[in-house]
């Protein structure tokens, strides 16, 4: 009986052990991936102007690794792109998809200023990106979140009731507008 009980034990941290390393490798390849990419990405970007979706991949990633000083001129640089192709027609031609697009960028830079807590300029950028695409529940979001930071608790709690609006089961915007309706009522 012993023995089977070592078996047991046994193939349970040989189970454990293989389920940690497979994660450990996934990250690592994971983080391979994304450093490539950035490299590839920093490399092109400083030889030749970039596209919009470049730029903004590139800041991506520099958010992402909490690089917010580096991700917001990148940010600015992939609207800045956006503007001059929109103007030579290329690809912001004011199509739904080229304006999409620019809603991502523009929400990307509020939240990079939203992680500075560089509120105001957070908020006019969500504001931005919902020019652009007017359903963005997670600009919706991020606004609300900005203006709770800033103290505007009747704003927050209409975002939050815009989000939820046009996504009913959004947990985040319902969590957050019930714990605004109660601060907001009292």
């Amino acid at each position: 009986m012993d023995g089977n009980l070592a078996i047991i034990y046994l193939s349970i941290l040989v189970g454990l052990l293989s389920i940690a390393v497979i994660s450990i490798f996934r990250q690592i390849f994971k983080t391979r991936r994304l450093e490539s990419t950035m490299s590839r990405l920093r490399k092109k970007l400083s030889k030749d102007k970039g596209t919009v979706q470049e730029y903004y991949e590139l800041a991506s990633i520099y958010s992402e690794k909490k690089l917010f000083s580096q991700a917001i001129p990148l940010f600015q640089k992939a609207i800045k792109a956006f503007e001059e192709e929109s103007e030579e027609g290329e690809a912001g031609d004011g199509s739904e998809e080229g304006e999409e697009s620019l809603a991502y960028v523009y929400n990307g830079l509020g939240y990079a200023y939203f992680a500075q807590e560089q509120y105001d300029l957070a908020i006019r950028q969500y504001k931005e990106a919902l020019k652009f695409k007017p359903d963005y529940v997670v600009a919706l979001n991020n606004l609300g979140h900005a203006y709770e930071r800033k103290k505007l608790n009747t704003q927050a709690l209409q975002t939050y009731e815009d989000a939820l609006k046009i996504q009913p089961n959004n947990t985040t915007a319902k969590r957050r507008s019930d714990s605004l309706r109660r601060l907001v009522s009292a």
